[in-house]
């Protein structure tokens, strides 16, 4: 076995696991976070008729009361999380958003519920910003985006769960044994997890030297918005997931409202969709992110800003037209795109940015895309359906998911204008192979 050989069997193995143990550990985080965060969204009807409520007040549960906690809290765990054992911090939040769902089954009330979400939120907070940092420990540059591209696929077989099972249980038992089913298993994964996944060394496949203190959230905040195309990143993800959690928060309403559909035929058809050809369209776009911005890095940008635009012609059918056909062929294209942003903008994120900053740069990163599309998105599509509900009727609900296509759009717009000048950032001395005494300086 010659050296190279040697050192590359070296860098894909920590602490006794292989690099890919590690990163499919990581990925089935994020399916239950992703079950726990959704299963919401398919018991929204019955939770509505249950508790008497408007399309606001489910918008209102099932982003913001989630997402401020979420978002705000993200910040300063990703802060720890750039001090101590990443590893921990996964697996303890994960412990504390899965009891939280549990929790969410025994809601008397509708605030009780709210609650019990906020609870989630917290506990959700934790796991990001830390795998961010993980991954980028295990993967280089070059094959960052392709990795995180299987990770971010998971929260798309977390939706194939959340819709095709919460679906089935809340039919044949009830929605509040649905969130039962939903956390229980999330507890014992955070176990595993925390017994079988070591901590990989900081800056171990770039061969990093970790040196110094992690930087103070000021000045990761300073650094990161002196860097046009990380703003641009920014709030392209944020308008992308303003679209995307409106969406799945709303179309099992608009499914179950105007197409009449029972709750596990939304389930079935949902995780067909989101959960299969969703995840082919977050995985491949890491996958060509990668293969294209070898020769061109703004590519990482332009591919996400083509996949959106790519969507746009066929959300009119997909919410306007009356056949249920149709509206199933034409929802397919936005599906598979609604996540492609996620890999490429996390992996661009990680690049730009030292050792130390890398949880925090995620948690920032998340914290606008949270605030803006999860904490606004459903509630504000909530609103414009209740407001127009008067004149349209059961209508209300389509017009006011096909006003997010005016978020994509602005979305594909930033990610054009982050691509020019993606690469004079990353070719700044500050980028990723820069010291902490460089980005005090």
């Amino acid at each position: 076995m010659t050296t190279d050989s040697t050192a590359a069997q070296s860098r894909a193995t920590i602490g006794g696991r292989s690099r890919r143990y590690i990163l499919v550990m990581l990925t089935l985080v994020y399916v239950i976070n992703y079950l726990d965060r959704n299963i919401l969204n398919i018991l929204l009807p019955a939770i509505k008729a249950e508790f008497h409520l408007k399309d606001a007040a489910l918008g209102l549960l099932s982003g913001t009361s989630f997402a401020i906690l979420y978002a705000t809290l993200g910040v300063p765990l990703a802060w720890l999380a750039d001090r101590v054992n990443r590893r921990n911090v996964i697996a303890f939040s994960m412990v504390l958003f899965s009891a939280m769902t549990v929790v969410s089954g025994y809601a008397a009330t509708f605030m009780q519920l709210v609650g019990a979400r906020v609870g989630t939120g917290i506990g959700e907070a934790g796991t990001s910003p830390s795998v961010n940092s993980i991954i980028s420990d295990l993967y280089e540059p070059k094959e960052r985006a392709g990795a995180l591209s299987f990770y971010a696929a998971g929260l798309n077989v977390g939706l194939l769960l959340a819709f095709f099972g919460g679906g089935y249980i809340e039919q044949a038992f009830g929605w509040r044994n649905a969130f039962l089913a939903a956390g229980i298993p999330g507890l014992i994964v955070a176990l595993l997890f925390l017994f079988t996944v070591p901590e990989p060394r900081r800056g171990h496949i770039e061969k990093l030297q970790d040196a110094g203190s992690a930087p103070h959230l000021p000045e990761t905040i300073r650094y990161l918005w002196s860097l046009r195309s990380f703003r641009f990143i920014a709030f392209g993800t944020a308008m992308s997931s303003f679209g995307g959690y409106a969406g799945t928060s709303f179309i099992p309403a608009f499914l179950s409202r105007t197409h009449h559909m029972s709750s596990a035929q939304i389930g079935v058809t949902l995780a067909v969709l989101f959960g299969v050809v969703g995840g082919i369209g977050t995985y491949s776009s890491g996958v060509i992110a990668d293969w294209l911005g070898k020769h061109d890095v703004r590519w990482n940008m332009n591919v996400v800003a083509l996949f959106i635009l790519l969507s746009i012609p066929f959300y009119p059918f997909y919410f306007l037209a009356s056949s249920l056909t149709v509206v199933l062929a034409c929802a397919i294209i936005p599906t598979m795109n609604g996540a492609a942003y996620l890999a490429p903008s996390y992996a661009m994120v990680q690049s730009l940015v030292p050792l130390r900053m890398r949880a925090q740069a995620a948690a920032i990163l998340l914290f606008i895309l949270n605030i803006i599309g999860f904490g606004l998105g459903p509630v504000t599509v909530g609103a414009i359906s209740d407001a127009l509900t008067p004149s349209l009727g059961t209508d209300a609900l389509r017009w006011a998911l096909l006003s997010t296509v005016v978020t994509w759009l602005i979305s594909a717009w930033c990610y054009w204008m982050a691509g020019r000048t993606l690469k004079s950032d990353l070719a700044k001395g500050t980028g990723p192979k820069a010291s902490l005494v460089d980005v005090a300086a």
